[in-house]
């Protein structure tokens, strides 16, 4: 009987099986490692460099003396703005405290008037024998002269322009009277007097100023001073 075949050993191995080239894997790795290169040079592109970002990060330097006058600029501005402030400030208390009863001063004008035109109608020697009348006359008067009093003693003054010149800041022009007596824009006729309160005009004076004569009656008058 022959002897059983020897079995042959499978040499043969599937395709999926065999090894891969050395070049091909060669070739893959550097593919791979090149394109790391090309990421890592472009992100050290992107990146600032140390120098360049302390120098933006670095303020810039000034000039010493350049910043300590401009510091002193603004302090001497900011004085300046602080002193005019404190002066309006205290201006506006004085005023305020001057001009505090302007309002009340005006409401007591037409009384003072009033009071002023019974003065005037009352006779300078009534003569009467009525004792009560003549105590009414003195009390009027009374009256009148403690009104002026406290006008006064609060800075109200009466605006009485006879023989002025017509200021337009205290008066009020009624009317022109043609006379030769005066000079042209001077007061010559008072029909109501005015106040000021500390240089304040409560109520222009009403007057009438004198105005020229025309030509004629220039010519026809006569000159009676000689």
């Amino acid at each position: 009987m022959s002897e059983p075949e020897a079995k042959q050993p499978d040499t043969e191995k599937s395709a999926s099986e065999e090894p891969v080239p050395e070049d091909a894997a060669e070739a893959h790795a550097g593919e791979t490692t090149g394109e790391a290169a090309e990421e890592i040079v472009e992100e050290a592109a992107e990146a600032p460099e140390d120098g360049d970002l302390e120098a933006a990060e670095a303020p810039a330097e000034r000039d010493p003396e350049a910043e300590i006058a401009d510091l002193n600029d603004k302090l001497l501005r900011s004085l300046a703005e602080t002193e005019n402030l404190r002066r309006r400030a205290q201006k506006e208390r004085e005023d305020t405290a001057k001009y505090a009863v302007a309002g009340f001063a005006r409401d007591l004008l037409s009384v003072a008037d009033n009071l002023g035109r019974a003065i005037e109608a009352l006779p300078e020697n009534p003569g009467a024998p009525d004792e009560a009348l003549n105590g009414f006359i003195e009390g009027v008067r009374l009256t009148e002269r403690e009104l002026a009093a406290v006008f006064e003693r609060h800075g109200v003054e009466r605006v009485e322009p006879m023989g002025e010149k017509f200021d337009p800041n205290f008066h009020e022009a009624m009317f022109e009277i043609p006379t030769g007596d005066a000079e042209p824009g001077v007061v010559v006729q008072i029909m109501e007097v005015g106040y000021v309160l500390r240089e304040r005009l409560l109520r222009a004076a009403k007057v009438g100023i004198a105005r020229p004569l025309p030509e004629a009656e220039k010519g026809e008058r006569v000159d009676t001073t000689a």
